[in-house]
């Protein structure tokens, strides 16, 4: 029996140090057998990312993963990208095919089925923080799911305006801009809200400023921070009596998908859940 090959994997990214996403690949590798290894890459400029991608192929690597800020800047440096990175116009992670990188975005893929475990999104009002690479992505995604309408509060008028005609175009879904205050009043008929920025992430865990009396209790509370899993933005929702996904879950859902691509393998979804979770000290 011919063993099999041994495989470079990663991530290119900043910050990336709290990520759990290195641990918890490694521990699924190492479940399946496979030689293969996941190194996470703090990239600190862009300048650094156009180094760094071009050196994927002659270093040997099977496939990449791109986090903040990175998932806009790495398109022009990829040799092709898929129709959902041109729908949406970020991509979260490359492969390695015969030395070309293709790159993909899951990002809204893993969220859906996240959130869809705790709530439909058929119908909802959904009103997501931040609009980054990955929120563009969570945003169009959530739409073509069946949202009814999208509100998306950011610092920058620029990009908020950017996303929601992005979504508008993409899915026909009503969206719209609002400005992020000092602290966040949430819609009037809000049914789900959404924490798409890097507030809360493990060290600083800084809180989210929203203004919680404007939020309904029955509104669904969902966090892309994956360290920790409880962010102080999900404490808070679940003392106010909101149900909550957090991001762990999240980025499990999107593994599985990025490691059946690069694997050609159908993973447990056990085996990610229990890999993230030790990688997490939980």
């Amino acid at each position: 029996m011919i063993p099999p090959q041994k495989q470079m994997t990663g991530m290119l990214g900043h910050p990336v140090a709290e990520n759990p996403i290195d641990r918890m690949f490694d521990a699924v590798y190492a479940h399946y057998g496979l030689p293969w290894q996941f190194w996470k890459n703090n990239i600190a400029s862009e300048s650094d990312l156009r180094l760094a991608v071009a050196a994927l192929v002659p270093l040997g690597y099977r496939g990449m993963c791109v986090t903040v800020p990175y998932k806009v800047a790495v398109i022009p440096l990829l040799d092709e990208v898929d129709d959902d990175v041109r729908a949406i116009g970020a991509a979260n992670y490359v492969t390695i095919e015969k030395g070309r990188l293709v790159g993909h975005n899951n990002d809204g893929k893993g969220v859906v089925k996240a959130i869809e475990k705790v709530v439909p999104l058929r119908g909802q009002h959904v009103v997501m923080l931040g609009a980054g690479g990955a929120g563009r992505a969570m945003a169009v995604e959530i739409a073509w799911a069946g949202a009814a309408k999208m509100t998306l509060v950011t610092r920058r008028e620029e990009q908020g305006r950017e996303v929601a005609a992005l979504v508008e175009k993409a899915s026909g879904v009503p969206s719209q801009w609002q400005a992020w205050q000092r602290e966040v009043e949430v819609p009037a008929g809000t049914t789900l809200l959404m924490n798409a920025t890097h507030l809360g992430c493990a060290p600083e865990l800084e809180p989210v400023p929203v203004l919680w009396d404007t939020v309904s209790t029955d509104c669904a509370v969902v966090d892309v921070i994956t360290n920790p899993r409880i962010t102080p933005f999900l404490a808070t929702a679940r003392d106010h009596g909101c149900r909550t996904v957090d991001g762990v879950e999240m980025l499990v859902q999107l593994a599985m998908q990025i490691f059946q691509r690069w694997t050609d393998l159908t993973p447990e979804e056990s085996v990610f859940q229990r890999a993230v979770a030790e990688a997490l000290g939980e």
